[in-house]
């Protein structure tokens, strides 16, 4: 058959006209079924090719065809979709033509032919096809000796069949499912434990005894003597030790033996906080995941699970518009002493408080599931155990985080008494919200025989040579690693195996095994860099260790030359490039970009440099120099990377920052110096060791010091944020601490002394010049002043927060300090309204672009001035929107109930908004919304909550209530005036209430 342009006839009109139509048709309606018959030949392709997962349409043959006529590919080109990359590309028929053609079979026998007649077209390894021909031949594999990508193909093939009419001897979908979820679930853990498991037999033991005693339940608190074995409630467990030493390896088999074991089998839930669907910031993320875990291990509550892990997602979304809400408070001096403070303390009450409501429900979901299980051999409930990796980065002492997370452990041992929580990460740290101190287990080095064993699983079959290794390297896991790959790299010649053995320091004292061990690294390393067959490539391996990525530009313009190679052109640099990124101690970073992998950088930047320091130094002002010449914020993260590697000074680095470098600098702090890494923990947050603090600048120093003063305030524990700040004195005029030391005497009952500290921190922060300290420290003195009753003060203070703002030409912060004037008078009795049009003005003045970049500020000056500016808050719409968080939702929702249940007239109206802003029928999931507020969350889903809140300003309501709702959404968090008491009145504004609120005309804006 032809199908080139010359042999195809001309339609007429007509037919062209009705090609068309139905092809438009097939179009706006895809999903319907198609009217026409299909032919006999494309049947017979459809029916080809339904129990294949991808084929070649120019090899495909019909049953009983010799060979291929390509006919398929006119046949099936509307039925299929293509896989893979073009040049090896694959069609699979599309899901619902498949199920069809399935349903269309005349019954096992002929799905069993279908699969006979393409065996060529099957690929290689175990697929769907091959799995659904051994169901159908009576040889049905063992589904519990499959791996979990041959459970998949095995389930994928099961649900083909059991569309085939008359297919019997099938397992059972829910079963094979549930089997596949199983197997999915102790995957990362079986991956960790992939190689042979060498000693920790102490351990192991440690961590059995904690969550199962041996002598069982009644012995979970006593030990032999009878005393307490662990105060009530248990704490947590601690595994730590420094990096490499298997920590992860160790929780990885200590879950998979309970298993294996069947009368010591428990429930558990692993999380991994290196998964990226996983945030250690946000707790809610753990406890979806587990109960995401826990259904798989109880299916008849599955639902119930899988639904508060919904309920945790949709939580999570609605904590990080709250937690944004607390950075931007934080961003602006005039509103970080009042709003920020107070919308962070509130934020981190209503996250604990929804955290430990939601562990509570998941414990209790648990608590009936394993009753049900119960039986007269096994009365008592068995153990849970939570396992929680790579915790480190939230051990820091004041970490929300800590405190968070010790709700939720308490929360659920509360509820079910044998849960037992191991965490892995840092050694224990103090934390004001901890009532009992951690256990904690120390991973040292593996026992002489260990580490023989790992080097010989690890490629070293000579006794004698794994014994003489493990006895210089000594048992640290990944030296002992390293040692068995520059081994396997020496080869069987004796002598250099020697040679290597010699390289070796002789182990000393304990004392000195750190540094003994920072030295084996090294020298294996170097030895294993020292066997790149390619001269150019090993002249670059080592210095290119300080470099985050290698790119070809990069080896030409920055490595080549300090390394001694002469790369005159791209090609030179490319193929360089190609060969460098076959090792296998590097990655790919991105297309045409490779970096080495994070371990071995981790090790050899510890290292002295030796002889090649003055080549990496070199290396790295060249880098500086490369970045520092293009645009980008990775270009310029870059820059600031090697800046400090250098060891130049914070402050001409800080000049370099950008706003954004802040996620390509994230984790850099452990290849710096103390006082580089300071620069870079002050601007990025998260814990800091001790030798950072140590060796930080003083400003730096304080910028820490301030954030985790921060974080111990906005959770209550004002003692332990002042007993904090007792270091490092005298403070720097401009620092954050005067600020807070003043919060926190305030907060210890010592206003007087509080008053004094910002009035002396005020006069040094005026004297050198420090315009953002001032006005914070000026907001702050007039919150106290209000607080002792001292109107006038605090009157003075803020005007003169104005004028300061003004006089440094930030008209955000005037605007600030204008918002807490105008919630000052609005406090105090016979308000003045004249704060209020100013800080109006001030809104209508501002260009939107300036404003949309403060969405809270603005958002809280609306919900001030609704009253007296008409159109504010519909400006406020416009341009910033509302916040998207469940207070939002749940304000807006009570004010649309109060008034319709005030006025039933206005329900029809309100409905008509409602249904509108929901959209078409089709149900989200989780079912159709029930109630306003339901209606609002899918509104806000949907992307129209904006659109509906701008139409209710419209609505005519004498009461009020409705746009003060809107209002008091728009201010939810800030502090802003609730909906239940709306304005009403001529004397509250200038446009009678029934007239709504909705756009202002051009005159008013």
């Amino acid at each position: 058959m032809s199908t080139s342009p010359s042999d195809r006839r001309p339609l007429d009109p007509a037919a062209a006209r009705e090609l068309f139509v139905a092809r438009l048709r097939a179009e706006l309606h895809p999903g319907e079924e198609r009217t026409q018959e299909v032919s006999d030949a494309r049947r017979a392709y459809r029916e080809a090719v339904c129990l294949l997962s991808r084929f070649d349409p120019q090899r495909l043959r019909l049953p009983g065809e010799e060979d291929a006529t390509g006919g398929a590919v006119l046949e099936l080109v509307d039925d299929c979709t293509t896989l893979g990359m073009q040049d090896q590309a694959g069609w699979s028929l599309k899901s619902d033509v498949r199920d069809r053609t399935l349903q269309g079979l005349a019954g096992p026998a002929a799905a069993r032919h279908l699969l006979e007649c393409h065996l060529d077209q099957l690929p290689g390894e175990p697929g769907p096809e091959r799995f659904a021909l051994a169901y159908l031949s009576g040889h049905p594999p063992a589904t519990d000796r499959l791996t979990t990508d041959e459970l998949a193909d095995a389930l994928q093939a099961v649900l083909w069949l059991s569309r085939v009419p008359g297919t019997t001897g099938l397992p059972d979908l829910a079963e094979l499912q549930l089997t596949l979820e199983r197997a999915r679930l102790l995957d990362p853990l079986k991956r960790l434990v992939r190689s042979p498991f060498q000693g920790r037999t102490r351990e192991l033991a440690e961590l059995r005894e904690y969550v199962a005693p041996s002598g069982g339940p009644s012995a979970a608190g006593a030990r032999p003597d009878g005393a307490p074995q662990h105060p009530v409630p248990v704490p947590p467990l601690v595994v730590h030790g420094p990096g490499g030493m298997g920590k992860t390896t160790l929780l990885a088999k200590f879950v998979l033996d309970t298993l294996h074991d069947p009368a010591g089998c428990f429930p558990f839930a692993y999380i991994d906080f290196e998964r990226p669907t996983l945030s250690i910031q946000e707790p809610l993320t753990l406890i979806a995941e587990v109960a995401r875990q826990l259904g798989i291990q109880f299916p008849a509550h599955r639902a119930e699970l899988d639904a508060l892990a919904h309920e945790c997602q949709e939580a999570a979304r609605s904590q990080r518009e709250g937690q944004e809400r607390v950075s931007q408070l934080h961003e602006l001096a005039t509103t970080r002493a009042v709003l920020g403070r107070r919308s962070s303390q509130e934020f981190q009450s209503l996250a604990a408080g929804r955290e430990t409501d939601l562990i509570r429900r998941v414990a209790e979901v648990l608590r009936r599931a394993v009753a049900e299980r119960k039986d007269g051999e096994h009365p008592e409930d068995p153990p849970f155990a939570l396992v929680v990796d790579s915790f480190e980065e939230a051990q820091y002492r004041g970490s929300p985080v800590v405190g968070r997370m010790v709700a939720i452990y308490l929360s659920f041992q509360s509820m079910y008494p044998r849960m037992r929580l191991i965490v892995s990460g840092r050694a224990p740290v103090e934390h004001p919200a901890k009532t009992v101190e951690s256990l904690d287990i120390e991973l040292g080095e593996l026992d002489p025989e260990a580490a023989v064993g790992l080097l010989t699983s690890s490629g070293v079959k000579d006794p004698e040579v794994a014994g003489a290794l493990a006895d210089r390297v000594g048992g640290h896991p990944l030296s002992l690693k390293l040692a068995a790959r520059a081994a396997t790299l020496a080869g069987a010649e004796a002598e250099r195996t020697c040679e290597l053995i010699r390289s070796l320091p002789e182990r000393r004292h304990q004392v000195f095994r750190r540094v003994d061990q920072l030295l084996v690294q090294g020298i294996l390393y170097d030895r294993i860099l020292s066997h790149i067959g390619d001269e150019g490539v090993r002249r670059l391996a080592h210095p290119g260790l300080v470099l985050r990525v290698i790119t070809p530009e990069i080896i030409k313009e920055v490595l080549a030359e300090p390394c001694g190679l002469d790369v005159a052109s791209a090609d030179e640099a490319r193929a360089l490039f190609e060969a460098f990124s076959r090792l296998d101690m590097v990655e790919p970073a991105r297309p045409d970009a490779v970096r080495y992998r994070s371990d071995v950088r981790a090790i050899m930047l510890r290292l002295p440099g030796g002889d090649r320091t003055a080549v990496m130094r070199e290396v790295e002002r060249r880098a500086v120099e490369h970045y520092a010449a293009r645009d980008g914020l990775e270009a310029r993260a870059e820059e600031i990377y090697h800046r400090l590697r250098l060891d130049e000074n914070p402050r001409s680095v800080e000049e370099r920052w950008l706003p954004g470098v802040e996620r390509f600098l994230a984790g850099a702090q452990q290849d710096m110096t103390p006082r580089a890494a300071g620069l870079l923990t002050a601007r990025l947050g998260g814990g800091t060791p001790d030798q950072v603090a140590a060796g930080a600048d003083q400003e730096d120093w304080e910028r820490i010091a301030a954030r985790e003063v921060e974080d111990l305030l906005a959770q209550g524990y004002a003692q332990a944020a002042f007993d904090r700040l007792g270091r490092r004195q005298p403070w720097t005029p401009c620092s954050p601490l005067h600020a807070l030391l003043a919060e926190a005497l305030n907060r210890l009952g010592r206003q007087d002394e509080a008053r004094r500290a910002t009035a002396d921190a005020i006069d040094a922060a005026e004297r050198a010049g420090c315009g953002d300290r001032r006005l914070e420290l000026l907001l702050l003195s007039a919150r106290l002043s209000e607080e002792a009753g001292d109107l006038a003060s605090a009157d003075g203070a803020l005007r003169m927060a104005e004028d300061v703002a003004v006089g440094l030409g930030q008209d955000l912060e005037a605007m600030g300090a204008l918002l807490a004037r105008a919630r000052l008078t609005a406090g105090a009795d016979g308000a003045d309204p004249e704060a209020d049009r100013e800080l109006a003005e001030r809104l209508r003045q501002l260009p939107d672009a300036v404003l949309a970049d403060r969405p809270v500020l603005v958002r809280a000056v609306a919900s001030q001035v609704y009253d007296r500016a008409p159109g504010a808050l519909d400006h406020a719409l416009e341009v910033v929107g509302l916040p998207a968080d469940d207070e939002t939702l749940d304000t807006l929702g009570a004010a649309m109930r109060r008034a319709t249940s005030r006025q039933p007239a206005l329900l029809g109206r309100v409905m008509e908004i409602l249904d509108e802003a929901a959209g078409p029928s089709r149900e989200p999931a989780g079912g159709a919304p029930t109630g306003i507020t339901g209606i609002l969350r899918l509104a806000r889903d949907r992307g129209t909550l904006d659109t509906l809140a701008r139409r209710l300003l419209a609505v005519r309501d004498k009461s009020g209530e409705i746009v003060a709702g809107v209002a008091a959404a728009m201010g939810a968090g800030t502090g802003a005036r609730t909906a239940g008491h709306p304005a009403s009145g001529p004397e509250h504004g200038d446009r009678p209430q029934d007239e709504g609120s909705g756009p202002a005309g051009p005159e008013e804006r």
